[in-house]
């Protein structure tokens, strides 16, 4: 029982620590037999540890979001070690990730832009013999750049 202990205690100083507000609730205490009834029938996964690998109900802590479970411990810790507890955790939509690259892409598409605006601006400075070519087009360059 005391790797239980240190589990919960884990996984309330990560809450803490990323100021996600959650509430407790200890399914030891009398008159929380219903709260213990929806742990063991909701939970998917039973949360082994090394000297009870396989236990026959699920161990604390599980995790849940209202009455919505999001899983075990080694579920919570990995998410955590991935960087996706708000989506582990159902706080966060899951394709804030698409948000992301929409964005980088956006700006990539925008740099292109400008690189051509540049090399239109050379063609336009660009003299009549083919001496200059090469400094033109670097001149371009550097200002996409920009």
């Amino acid at each position: 029982m005391l790797k239980v202990k240190k589990r919960q205690q884990r996984v309330l100083m990560i809450l803490d620590s990323k100021n996600i507000k959650y509430d407790t609730v200890d399914i030891t205490e009398p008159g929380k037999e219903s709260e213990k009834e929806l742990m063991q029938n909701k939970s998917t996964s039973n949360g082994g540890t090394v000297s009870d690998p396989e236990p026959r109900h699920p161990l604390p802590p599980q995790l849940f979001n209202d009455d919505e479970y999001c899983g075990d411990y080694d579920a919570f810790d990995m998410a955590n070690e991935i960087d996706t507890l708000e989506v582990f955790l159902k706080l966060a939509p899951a394709d804030t990730t698409a948000v992301s690259t929409a964005q980088i892409e956006l700006k990539q598409e925008n740099g292109d832009a400008k690189k051509e605006e540049a090399e239109a601006e050379a063609e336009d400075k660009k003299p009549e013999s083919g001496d200059g070519d090469v400094d033109v087009k670097e001149e371009a360059a550097e200002k996409a750049e920009v």
